[in-house]
């Protein structure tokens, strides 16, 4: 997915400039002399964890604060000067609830200064774009996340700025919507506008023509998507063998006195290329991580690490059915990135006292199960089964009906029909017995913003009823993972989303649940913290402990052993990541073109939209029978004097096969 940026001349004015910012708030240095320039026309992506110093950035580019040191020019002038000629998608606040999407917009443009006709005819256009033209009368705070989002895109369109800021715009919101808001900002990039843009999914991130990586206040690498890649000097295999974990196993005592001296999480993995060994690089193996049903291993060349892992996997009790090279992760360079600066967070072992349960047996069990508010039935007929250290996804749109299954299965909200058995129980599963055995990590409350983090983890233990004993071991254990020692007598509302959710899982998991629920528990969440995230995840489950998990963010649903993809309150797809992956109809194939904006506006004229996907200078695109279709894509291009694309058949990626199944399902 390398994108190439737009190609800068002396006559080209840089759109902004920055050089050694620093911001400093009191004693702490939010900024520490960051440099960076954006060309017009590049979509730039500024990536790093809560606490980075994004949102700092973003805010004295923007104009609306004051660095402490520095110069930042934006269009030439000081940012407070550029205002007019600006629009900011805020992380928290861009829209008023209590206004329709029109009214929105109309307030966005009188702050601009567009006149009435202007106005109508833009915000007509905008819409149309969007799909959101139909809604115009529609309250903001009756949006999904997905539809906010774009109206926020609109509303900072409305005054056709040169320069587009957007912090984290796509947190939340579900892949379709997320796709179509990234090909919007490839098309309004493709008019001139210049794009700097936060996003703390790294997939999406391959989408913009160059990226800087940002940490603790300091930029650590600049680069395009390929630039970064190739700094790796690492090459990624994948793996699949049985049984996994026995597997990753084999695969780390192999290498116990070489290239994993520390194991996963500890900061101890080699970051770059061994030294040569007789003229042969060293195929060590870099670092291991373990996906629901696969390996993703690290090795500093692709054939002599595919031989050493065979080597480490040829035990008669194993089984290696694929390893397979792919393209390193941008992910893959971030994490080497902060490893290489000892800023791995530790990993901490969970201090459990209950041997857990056997793993095979049924944990969840749906029949049928149905939920109708009024007229509308939220869930149609879902008919699903999580056993026992399982990790289990389930997926979907916003609306699509997670939410309302996960509540009917806590017990939180009574069924309209159909059968449930969770953990052995088949009716009142809200009585006490039942609930002190599962653990719910809600998608928007979890703890109280006005408590410290230590009062809210003490009321949880409380809740779910851990011996006072073994409460201070806990609570200790949730604070060393979140890295907040010292800091427990904050308040909780004043901690940055990723630490948040980071407390909530500690709070969810502390009375150590047979059954766990957890609604999108790292949104927002770093790289790294995501990592351990799903190390702790991992963890549970081969204790076993059974996880029903919602996630937007495919990549990391990766990490489930089976899914299911809901669409509308009903169940379209379920199997194992590459089982899904795998039976997906047709072909994808990645097109590359110097005149990438104008082949997919062609092609989504002709073919169903979904089918056409900008990735930084290429496409995604789906054909049901490429032999014939293919043809006739070249012709169409070549008709429209749109220059003759290479192309080559590529696997689905999970969000590939996501978006295909659920558009299907909605057009049948």
């Amino acid at each position: 997915m390398t994108a190439t940026a737009p190609r800068v001349t002396p006559q080209t004015a840089t759109a902004i400039a920055v050089h050694q910012l620093r911001k400093q708030y009191g004693p702490l240095a939010a900024l520490k002399g960051i440099d960076f320039t954006v060309q017009p026309g590049e979509i730039f992506g500024l990536i790093g964890p809560d606490g980075a110093g994004k949102t700092t950035t973003f805010q004295i580019l923007a104009g609306v604060m004051e660095a402490t040191a520095g110069e930042v020019t934006v269009l030439g002038k000081a940012p407070r000067h550029a205002r007019l000629d600006l629009g900011y998608v805020t992380q928290k606040f861009s829209l008023y609830p209590d206004l329709s999407i029109e009214e929105n917009m109309r307030y966005a443009a009188g702050l601009r200064r567009v006149s009435a006709t202007a106005f109508g005819e833009r915000a007509r256009t905008l819409l149309q774009r969007v799909s959101l033209d139909q809604f115009r009368d529609r309250l903001a705070g009756q949006l999904s996340g997905g539809m906010k989002q774009k109206l926020a895109l609109c509303c900072a369109l409305v005054a056709q700025p040169q320069i587009l800021l957007l912090d984290e715009p796509t947190t939340g919101v579900d892949p379709v919507s997320r796709r179509e808001f990234w090909d919007l900002l490839a098309a309004v990039a493709a008019d001139g506008v210049t794009v700097v843009a936060a996003t703390p999914y790294l997939d999406e991130a391959e989408r913009c023509h160059r990226i800087a990586l940002i940490y603790a206040g300091e930029i650590q690498q600049i680069g395009t998507l390929g630039e970064l890649r190739d700094s790796l000097g690492l090459r990624r295999m994948e793996v699949r063998a049985t049984p996994l974990a026995q597997a990753e196993a084999a695969l780390r005592r192999f290498h116990a006195e070489g290239s994993l001296p520390g194991g996963e999480g500890t900061g101890a993995d080699l970051p770059a290329p061994q030294a040569e060994r007789g003229g042969m690089r060293d195929p060590a193996i870099v670092d291991v991580q373990t996906f629901g049903d696969r390996l993703d291993v690290m090795v500093t060349e692709a054939a002599a690490g595919e031989r050493a892992i065979r080597a480490a996997l040829a035990d008669p009790a194993l089984t290696l059915t694929d390893v397979r090279l792919d393209e390193p992760t941008l992910e893959n360079v971030f994490v080497n990135r902060l490893r290489q600066r000892g800023l791995d967070p530790a990993y901490v072992d969970f201090p459990a006292y209950r041997s857990g349960k056997e793993k095979g047996g049924t944990a969840i069990h749906t029949r049928q199960l149905q939920k109708t508010f009024g007229d509308f039935q939220a869930v149609k007929g879902v008919d699903i089964t999580v056993r026992y250290g399982e990790i289990y996804g389930l997926l979907g749109a916003n609306g699509a009906g997670k939410t309302t299954t996960i509540k009917m299965l806590c017990g939180l909200l009574p069924a309209s029909g159909g059968d449930i058995q969770l953990a052995g129980a088949t009716d009142n599963l809200n009585r006490s017995e039942v609930r002190s055995r599962i653990g719910y990590m809600s998608q928007k409350f979890t703890l109280y913003d006005d408590l410290t983090i230590r009062q809210n983890l003490e009321f949880y233990c409380g809740v779910y009823g851990v011996p006072p004993q073994l409460r201070r071991e806990k609570i200790d254990w949730v604070l060393e993972t979140c890295g907040l020692v010292g800091r427990e007598n904050l308040i909780t509302g004043s901690l940055p989303g990723g630490w948040k959710q980071r407390v909530s899982f500690g709070a969810s998991v502390m009375h150590e649940p047979d059954i766990l629920f957890l609604d999108e528990p790292t949104s927002g969440v770093d790289p790294l913290a995501r990592r351990q995230f799903w190390r702790l995840i991992r963890d549970f489950a081969r204790r076993g402990t059974a996880i029903l998990v919602t996630t937007h963010y495919l990549e990391e649903a990766e990490n489930c052993n089976a899914m299911a993809f809901m669409v509308a309150g009903a169940i379209v797809a379920q199997g194992s990541p590459s089982d899904i992956k795998t039976s997906q109809p047709g072909q994808l194939i990645e097109l590359r073109s110097r005149q990438i904006q104008a082949a997919s506006d062609l092609l989504k004229a002709r073919l169903e939209p979904w089918r056409v996907s900008i990735f930084g200078d290429r496409l995604h695109l789906v054909l049901d029978h490429p032999d014939e279709e293919l043809a006739t894509v070249r012709h169409w291009l070549d008709s429209a004097q749109i220059d003759q694309p290479s192309t080559r058949p590529i696997p689905f990626s999970l969000e590939d096969a996501f978006i295909g199944i659920v558009q299907r399902a909605e057009a049948s």
